[in-house]
Order: C-alpha cells, then structure tokens, then sequence
C-alpha cells in the first residue's frame, strides 16, 4: 500500500506551508529573505534537472516556496504599515467602513447569566475605507470587530456598515490588521445580496423547525451537524463534546460535504444517471452548501476537503488523492495564507490524510482477518481519523481524550442520516413547515442516540488526561503516535501493550480518584475562584500567613478560599485599582482574618470605591498606604517588586483609567517568578515594555479577566510556562477572549481558569512550576 503512494507534491505543501508560516509569525523581512534565497537555488535546480531526476523535485519545491514567500512577504508588510494597525499598536478609536465576511458569532460563556445587554460577540469584516485620528484614508485589509449581540445579532455576511470603537491589535500569525471593540450599534447598515439572503432564510428556517419538532438540546445539534451554527447548542452538551472528541461534528468540515455530496451521488446511481450527470449533481450540491454554510475561509476549506474525501472514498482513487490533497494545501495556502495558523484548516488537513491514506489500509487489514465490511469501516475511519489529529489536538487543547474512538464509532453511523434529514428539512422549510417538521422528526432518534454517546463518554472516569500543550506537547505525541504505529505491526507487541493500557486503566483512574485534598501543601500563589474579578493569594513563607493581592466581587468568596487555605493573618491586602470585581469582598476579609495594612494605587478613582474601602479600613483600624512603581517588600517566602503605575501618570489619569493605572507586582516565590498583572490593557501594558522592565515570569496573572485588550507583543515579552485566568463561569462580558487563549496555547503555556478549575494552587516543581486545582464539587480536579 504504501508502495503505491504517490509522494511528489507533498514535499512542496509542506515548503509552501513553512514558509507561509515563517511570514505569519516572524514578518514579513524573514519571508522576504526566504524568497531572494529560493531564487538563486532554483537556477541551480534548474540547470541540474536535465541530468538528475531529484533535481527536477527540488526545483517544483523551490519554484512554489518562493512564490509562497514572495506573496506572505508583500502581504505581511502591507498590514504591518496599515494606518489601521499603526492606530491599533496605540490603542486609537477609529470609526471603519467595512463589509461583513461573517455573521456575529456570539463568544463563548457571553450569553449566559442576567447581563444581556453586554454580551459580546465576533465578526470578521472587509476593510473599506477608516477614519483615524482625524484623517480618512481608502484601504482594505480583514478586521475583527468585536461588538455588542443585542444590537448586531441579525446581521449577516454581505452587508456594508460603519462601525465606531477602540482598535487593538490582532491576534499574532494573521493578516487581520486590527481588532475593534465596539461598545454601539452599527451605522449605515446596507442590505447584503439577495443570495446571502436567501441562505439566511434557509439557516433560520432550519432553527425553527428544530426548536418546533426537537429536544432544547438536538435542536441544538441539529444545525450544528448540518451548517455549523452552535448558538443554540447547551454549554455543557458542548463540553460534552469536547471531552468526548466529538467536537468536530458541531464544525463545518469536509465530513458535511462528502456526506450530502455522497447522498446526492448515491440517488443519481439509483436513478441509472452516468458519471457526468452524477459528477455535475455532486458538485451543484457542494455549491449550495457552501452557499448555505456561508462562503467564509473555513467552509471553503472544508469544501475542498470533502471534495478530496469523495474523491478517494466515493471514486476509489485512493492513488490520486494524496497529489491532490498535496495541490490542494499548495492552493489553498497561496490564495489565504492565514491558513497556515490555523487549528481547523491542520485539523482538516491532517484528518483528510488519515482517510485517504490510513482508513482504507486499515479497513482492510480488519476484513482480511473476518471482520464484516461494516463493522470494519465503523472501526477504522474514526481510529484513522483520531490517531493523525490527536497530536494537533494535544498541542491546542492540552489534553487528550481516551474515549474518543469508542465515541466516534458509536456515533458517526448515525451522524451521516441525521445530516441528511437536516439538510431536507432546511431545503423543504421555505415551502412547507409541515414537510420540513417530518424530516426534523425523522433526525430526532439519531440526534438523540449522539447526545446520548457524548453525554456517557464524558461520564467516564479519566475520560481525558492532561498533556503538555503546545508546540512540545504535539511533537511528543506526534512522536508517540508514529513510534506506535510501527513497533504495533508486531503481534507480541500488540499484546503488551494491550496488557499495558489495561493496567494503566485499573491502577490510573482510582488512583486519581484518591489524589490529596485541598489545600495542598507547598503552595505559593492561589487564585481563588471569586467569580468574575480577581482574588490572589501569596504564600509569606510563614505559618497561617498570606499577602493577598484584590478581594474579588463577591462579599465572601475570598474570605472562604482564605479560611480553606488555612490562613490567619495577612500582613498587606493590595487593592491593584478601585473597581468593584477587586474590591467588594475586602470588607468581609477583613471583618474574619487580622489584616495588618492596605495597599492601594495613586489613582484614587472611582471616587465612591475609594470611600468605600477608606470606611471599611477605618472601621476595623487597618491603615490605607499608597503603592506605586519602585517599592519593595519581602517575607521569607516571597519578595514583592512594584513595576506600576507611575505616579506621576497616574495623577493625570480619570476613573475612564482605571484599568491602566493597576498596581502591578513582581512576585519571586519559590514555585519562580509571578507577573501579577490587575486589569492593565493596552497603554499600561506598552508602558511596561518600555520601562525596561525585566517582565519574564514563569506564571502570569492573565491582565483583566483574559479580555482581548492584552497585546501579543506583552504576553511574548512574559513568556509565561503557566498563565491563570481569574474570570466568572457564565460572565456576560465574553472573558477570556478566545483570541487570547489560542495564543497562550499556541507559545506552549498551560491556561488555568478559575471558571473551570475552581481554586488554583501554584507550587514549585522539579521542572519550573506546577499547578493543583480544587474545582467544585461537581466538577473534577485537574492537577499536573
């Protein structure tokens, strides 16, 4: 089998995906040096290719990777010099013309919870024109508008707008020029094209029918199998998922295609139509559902993977496949580079390859040895599928699920049904509701025997353990996998292993179920889960003693985690600003656990915290001192540096910088270094920078809840090992961005949220510093 594999495109998908990748990341002078060297080596290439059969090869990789270099090289320096991104690197307010490439997605966790009005979702748009500082300047360019559901939710692609608010900068390894948060409604709002319309009324018939005829929870899925759209899917069906390894259902992927183009293909056989007649059904289909889903980067993406799938699954030319799949990513790579980074496009990728490649090996081997066709294909896609994207999904998520494979197999033969009945049901809604509703009810016993795998799956003790995530994480697994995969092809071996995780299975998951309770012992720093606002907690070295860096929202969350972890007295309480999320809960603190001093910024604003926390202090005689930049405290166990505010800063500054003037403290602990960081944003975060402040840390303090205002430029200078999200489970404010966290991940640091783990303890290890985390009781605790 492998023998037969054609292998001379992928070398240049690769090249072009290295190269677009070094442009993305590093900038656009690397990718430009890249395309000057690629020049001179294809002359070379090209003068030896009339004697050498391999220079022939090299010279295709060296043409493509050059031309790849030289496109990310252009595009790179044009958005590193676009006046929107020279705004955006300042923080600026700009007010942009721009067409809509996305409906507004909702962010994940903003549409739970009382706070409608502040929920937040996300929109990529096509820059038309900008007004910066005063001046309006022409120019294109993708930008991330971050804005307000209520007031944009029935928005849709195709529709030009005016949109008002704070640029930032975009996540690193995109051509996005900026991200805009905006706080109004759009202006000048213009209808989108009729086509975009009409797959709007498709998309909103199909919510309706689900929610008239399905379970709240399958008719929630039911769009997601069909089109993508989870906004009506329930939070915890949706970790259901992700624990389970079933997340790629709720994703427009090559899957959703090669199943209605399939569908299609097998009723024109029936019918008796020819190849051409059935080769044009199919691909009329794969039309309209790219219309359907929407025409963004991913859909297409998706659409030529599914065609790559039918190719090699419905036709049988697995030989081909490969080449194509290899023009594909070239293609593909070329036209939107911003491909290159990202997650779904190397999931797809590299599932495509497992279908193609794996699958069909596997399948047969299974055959040959008496297993029945069904149950075999049942058996090897999903393993195939699992094993060539269980790396990427290590090194994204941090952990990999055990379940996965049994998951898959039980549900993906009812997905491909279920997905059909959908798309009937969206096509025939238009015309009747009643038709429409049959075929609804017809999807509901699958979609409910899928709800059902994923929800017993996730239920499995150790259904998921952690692994290191990032760029390590994926090769050491990627490294695992291959290594398996070869040492496997021996029967004894086979065995062992067999006996191996059978063991690892009986001794693991109890012994994980006996891990010590909380607190833990040896701990430097704790986060208390205070809800949305922020709650630390710095081991002294001392018996029963703690500094304790904001008091969190809630009157009494933070002098419950103090009173878990045993404390009794706390030399400094510091206030990093007077917003309530930090200051609420110090009254309580202070009325169970003797607190010595209280630490607050030289902005004294909002003015009504501030006599709020001056009455509360006098009331249990605890003296109010000032902190700023330049002090020093230190205990046996913990030394305190203040890198922010400037005094003298911060005396200009309003309550509208509130954020900015936080106190910020450099904690040495014996679990490393802690950059403890309040909600500082943009401005504050380039005045650390520039301060020539050493900022490395081992473990940050994610600035302001994980909110998108942290510049890649910042959390780069940091370089963290582990960062700790302090942020409310539900919260209306759309925290953490999702922005945030994917580039976290994707340097290689552990994300800790204390909306997830509950409590987080930091303790030093014998390999920098690791993390226990106490969770709630219906919630199991994470710990490496």
């Amino acid at each position: 089998m492998t023998a037969s594999l054609d292998l001379r495109l992928a070398p240049a998908a690769l090249a072009v995906w290295v190269v677009t990748l070094t442009g993305l990341l590093a900038g656009w002078l690397p990718a430009a040096v890249l395309a000057l060297l690629a020049m001179p080596a294809a002359i070379l290439a090209w003068k030896a290719a009339r004697v050498r059969p391999f220079a022939r090869a090299a010279l295709v990789v060296l043409l493509l990777a050059g031309v790849a270099a030289t496109g990310i090289a252009v595009r790179a320096y044009g958005v590193a010099h676009h006046p929107v991104r020279l705004a955006a690197d300042h923080g600026e307010r700009a007010t942009l013309r721009v067409t809509l490439t996305s409906a507004p997605t909702p962010l994940r966790g903003a549409s739970f919870g009382t706070r409608r009005a502040a929920d937040r979702s996300l929109v990529h748009a096509e820059l038309q024109a900008a007004e910066v500082a005063g001046r309006r300047v022409r120019a294109d360019g993708a930008v991330v508008l971050l804005v307000p559901t209520a007031a944009w939710r029935n928005l849709i692609a195709g529709q030009q707008l005016t949109a008002t608010g704070k640029a930032a900068p975009p996540r690193a390894g995109e051509l996005t020029v900026a991200a805009l948060q905006v706080l109004g409604p759009p202006a000048d709002v213009v209808a989108a094209p009729g086509w975009q319309r009409v797959a709007e009324d498709l998309r909103v018939g199909l919510r309706q029918v689900s929610a008239d005829v399905l379970s709240p929870a399958a008719a929630g899925l039911l769009p997601g199998l069909v089109v993508g759209d989870t906004g009506k899917l329930p939070p915890e069906v949706e970790q259901d998922f992700k624990t389970a390894g079933l997340s790629h259902l709720t994703a427009v992927s090559g899957a959703n295609l090669a199943i209605v183009c399939g569908a299609v293909l097998m009723l024109l056989h029936l019918a008796g139509a020819g190849p051409v007649i059935s080769a044009i059904g199919a691909g009329a289909a794969l039309i309209g559902f790219v219309v359907l889903a929407g025409p963004e980067p991913s859909v297409l993406r998706a659409a030529v993977m599914g065609a790559i799938t039918l190719l090699a699954l419905v036709l049988g030319r697995q030989r081909s496949a490969l080449p194509v799949l290899s023009a594909s990513v070239i293609g593909l790579l070329l036209l939107e580079p911003d491909l290159a980074t990202s997650a779904g496009f190397a999931l797809s990728v590299a599932a495509t390859a497992g279908l193609v490649l794996l699958a069909p090996a596997w399948s047969a081997a299974l055959r040959a040895r008496g297993v029945p066709i069904g149950v075999a294909e049942a058996i090897a896609v999903p393993l195939a599928a699992h094993v060539v994207t269980a790396p990427l999904i290590a090194a994204l998520s941090g952990a990999v699920s055990l379940v996965a494979v049994p998951a898959n197999m039980l549900a993906d033969p009812v997905v491909a049904p279920a997905t059909v009945f959908g798309v009937l049901a969206t096509v025939t809604a238009p015309a009747s509701t009643w038709v429409a509703g049959v075929f609804g009810w017809l999807a509901a016993p699958e979609l409910e025997w899928v709800l059902l795998v994923a929800d017993r799956a996730a239920a499995v003790p150790g259904a998921e353990f952690d692994w290191p995530s990032g760029t390590v994480g994926g090769v050491l697994l990627a490294v695992l996998v291959v290594v398996g995969l070869i040492t496997l092809r021996s029967k004894r071996i086979r065995w062992v292993v067999a006996v191996a995780v059978l063991l690892a299975v009986l001794v693991l998951v109890p012994v994980r179920s006996m891990l010590p309770g909380w607190p833990t012992p040896g701990w430097s720093l704790v986060a208390c889960d205070v809800g949305q606002g922020d709650g630390l907690v710095l081991a002294t070295g001392r018996p029963g003693e703690a500094v304790v860096v904001d008091a969190g929202p809630d009157p009494q969350r933070a002098a419950e985690c103090l009173h878990r972890l045993g404390i009794r007295r706390v030399p400094l309480a510091v206030l990093t600003h007077l917003h309530a999320d930090h200051v609420s809960g110090l009254a309580a603190l202070m009325g169970k656990i003797p607190v010595d001093a209280v630490a607050i910024g030289p902005l004294r604003e909002p003015a009504w915290a501030l006599d709020e926390v001056v009455r509360d202090a006098r009331a249990h005689r605890v003296p109010v001192v000032p902190m700023s930049s330049g002090q020093h405290a230190a205990w046996p166990g913990l030394v305190l540096d203040v890198l922010g505010p400037d005094p003298a800063l911060a005396r200009t500054q309003s309550a509208d910088d509130a954020n900015d003037a936080s106190i910020v403290l450099l904690a040495t602990t014996p679990a490393g270094r802690v950059l403890l960081t309040g909600d500082v944003e943009l401005p504050g975060q380039g005045r650390l920078m520039s301060s020539g402040a050493d900022l490395r840390a081992d473990v940050l303090k994610v600035p302001h809840h994980g909110s998108r205002y942290t510049t890649p430029r910042f959390l780069q200078a940091v370089r963290p090992r582990l960062a700790v999200i302090s942020v409310g489970a539900g919260n209306s404010y759309g925290h953490p961005s999702p922005l945030v966290v994917d580039h976290l991940t994707r340097a290689g640091t552990k994300v800790l949220r204390t909306d997830r783990e509950g409590d987080i303890a930091i303790l030093p290890g014998p390999h920098g510093p690791r993390f226990v985390s106490r969770g709630d009781p219906l919630r199991p605790s994470g710990r490496r």
